[in-house]
């Protein structure tokens, strides 16, 4: 079974090699952002304007209890927690991120997920393509990303269609974070 799981993850990795986007990589001076009340309700329908939906990246609403099933807003803040400590010492891509503040990136990846999920958040950052256009940013810099937050999800035990539905709704953005081809 486990064998049969990393030959999935493997042609899932290079499946989607062509079309998912790296996560808000290294920005220069993350825009601030707020979270909404922890009360407000979780939905599925398409975000309401206000909540940062289109410069998150969102082209669909949030399959159903993918929310639920990132760990909410705290489960979601440990996997970018994870994502961006693994970013930053990575040998290859970890460069990129030599001028990021890594809390500010983390705090913006929360909430760019968060909203992107389904949950009630705020994301007042940059679109993708403002955020990477003075990075150079190549097919393997972004796939090594990638590879990276699946394994931060693993991490949290996040399960493997569950994080399918995530990397499905971040597939859109990939032309956005590529900047060198």
């Amino acid at each position: 079974m486990r064998s049969l799981m990393s030959a999935a993850r493997r042609g899932l990795i290079a499946g989607l090699a062509l079309a998912l986007p790296a996560l808000a990589v290294a920005q220069p001076a993350p825009a601030a952002v707020t979270a909404a009340p922890a009360s407000a309700p979780v939905s599925t329908a398409p975000p309401p304007l206000g909540n940062g939906a289109d410069n998150a990246g969102m082209t669909r609403p949030a399959p159903a209890g993918l929310y639920q099933a990132l760990g909410e807003r705290e489960g979601i803040a440990r996997i970018m927690d994870d994502l961006v400590n693994r970013a930053m010492a990575d040998a290859r891509i970890g460069p990129i991120f030599k001028d990021t503040k890594a809390q500010a990136l983390k705090d913006s990846l929360t909430l760019q997920i968060c909203v992107l999920a389904g949950g009630p958040c705020v994301y007042e950052g940059d679109n993708m393509k403002a955020a990477h256009a003075d990075f150079v940013i190549t097919k393997g810099d972004f796939n090594r990303l990638v590879e990276l937050l699946q394994f931060a999800m693993d991490g949290q035990n996040v399960p493997f269609t569950q994080q399918n539905r995530l990397l499905a709704l971040l597939a859109p953005m990939h032309g956005d974070v590529i900047t060198r081809r």
